[in-house]
């Protein structure tokens, strides 16, 4: 592949296969009224490297130079009256009640991360699959259709698969890489639509735009998890999506330290629909991991753009391999929706994966033989990790839906660090070598 220029940051950066476009354009959403004392730092036309770093900082009275962390469960009302107004939701007397509905540094992550997305509005969760749980279940009920590609993470397939036909919701599973059967399954009831933009763990990539389109005919929500693609490679609203879900516990931290997911999409659905759904059901982020989410978006672009080069890079050092059947990359030119993801993509993203001869014995082999990449479940950490899908992140699905689905006993998912990709390169060549 030619390798292309992209100016994501300000600066000029190198990147195999990127969609060429400026991330300038999206302006800041706001929100009425300051929710700690002091600046609220907000600016229309920050690059999307400085919004990383300042959007929806809030400084206190004692102006830090860092994000506050809010440590707290409560709040104090200076009298009765202010208390019984908050609580009534007085535009006036807007403020924080209790942490589990709203916290100061749960809210400056919120802003930051809509400020990124391009989003009217933002609601931080516990996890990602809080985040799925709740963009599905809170506009959802007994009697409706829902239409989902059959390629989702083993928590999200089982919420699809199972819960959701427990409360009475009609589900159709297709694949999502196929247009038509979108066509096909989308009906006048339709009511939702959800898939992940690249799917875990084969980076088949979904067309949003052709599926908003055939969703949006019959009124229907798009629901499009971004986890792989990540807010700095691929923004979903732009092309058509209602809903972009995270788990803020990939790419977001960026260094395995904790918890996080996030909903985002407009301000009637988050603060109507989403935001009751989660402060009821206690699906809460903690004031901490906000604010690590927070320090980890200083750096979110600058590590997924490096990952992403290094990725496309060992993609092709890997394909030549004696040892490897097949690799999966949506950046190389021989995966089957490499055009779609040139089109609604900046780069083939930091995670790849690719199947080795011999089946499990011979994934397994290969596994124990690295010696710097990591084997775990996680992805998109600054260290490189390892998956073997079949026996570990999707090892509960029947083995029929696994070959369906592509996940073979020899597939390994490899999530790209910021090792040194010579470094990388030789671990993994070496390993095969051995094994």
């Amino acid at each position: 592949m030619n390798d292309v220029e992209i100016w994501s940051t300000g600066l000029r950066t190198t990147v195999n296969n990127p969609l060429k476009r400026s991330r300038r354009s999206a302006p800041i959403p706001t929100r009425s009224g300051l929710f700690c004392a002091g600046t609220s730092v907000m600016e229309q036309n920050w690059s999307e490297q400085t919004r990383m770093i300042h959007a929806g900082t809030r400084r206190s009275r004692y102006a830090e130079t860092s994000e506050a962390i809010f440590l707290t469960q409560g709040y104090v009302y200076p009298d009765a009256e202010t208390a019984a107004a908050r609580f009534r939701g007085d535009v006036a007397e807007e403020g924080f009640i209790y942490s589990r509905y709203a916290n100061p540094t749960v809210r400056m992550f919120e802003d930051r991360i809509a400020a990124l997305e391009g989003a009217e509005d933002a609601f931080a969760t516990a996890s990602g699959m809080a985040a799925v749980n709740g963009a599905l279940f809170c506009q959802l009920k007994a009697g409706d259709h829902v239409v989902s590609a059959r390629a989702l993470f083993g928590s999200c397939l089982y919420i699809v698969e199972t819960l959701l036909p427990r409360f009475g919701i009609e589900v159709t599973l297709i694949d999502g890489t196929d247009t038509e059967q979108w066509r096909a399954a989308i009906r006048p009831e339709t009511r939702l639509v959800f898939f992940e933009a690249l799917s875990n763990p084969m980076l088949e990539v979904v067309d949003i735009a052709a599926v908003a389109g055939l969703a949006h005919a019959v009124g229907a929500q798009v629901v499009v998890d971004n986890v792989f693609a990540t807010p700095v490679f691929q923004r979903p609203l732009e092309l058509g999506a209602d809903v972009v879900i995270y788990s803020a516990t990939k790419h977001i931290d960026g260094q395995g330290r904790c918890l996080g997911g996030v909903a985002l999409g407009s301000r009637s659905f988050i603060r109507e629909r989403f935001e009751p759904y989660l402060k009821h059901t206690g699906g809460a982020l903690s004031p901490f991991n906000a604010w690590v989410m927070l320090k980890g978006m200083e750096t979110l672009a600058m590590r997924c753009e490096a990952q992403a080069r290094s990725a496309a890079i060992l993609a092709d050092r890997i394909a030549d391999h004696p040892r490897i059947a097949r690799v999966h990359y949506p950046g190389r030119a021989d995966h089957p929706q490499h055009e779609i993801c040139a089109r609604q993509m900046r780069a083939g993203g930091t995670v790849l994966s690719f199947e080795v001869k011999g089946g499990q014995a011979g994934a397994f082999r290969f596994l124990n033989a690295l010696r710097l990449v990591l084997i775990s479940n996680n992805l998109g950490d600054a260290k490189s990790l390892v998956t073997h899908p079949a026996t570990t992140t999707h090892q509960r699905l029947d083995e029929s839906v696994r070959a369906a689905l592509g996940i073979t006993p020899g597939l390994v998912r490899l999530s790209v660090g910021l090792e040194d990709v010579e470094d990388l390169a030789a671990d993994i060549l070496g390993a095969l070598d051995r094994s």
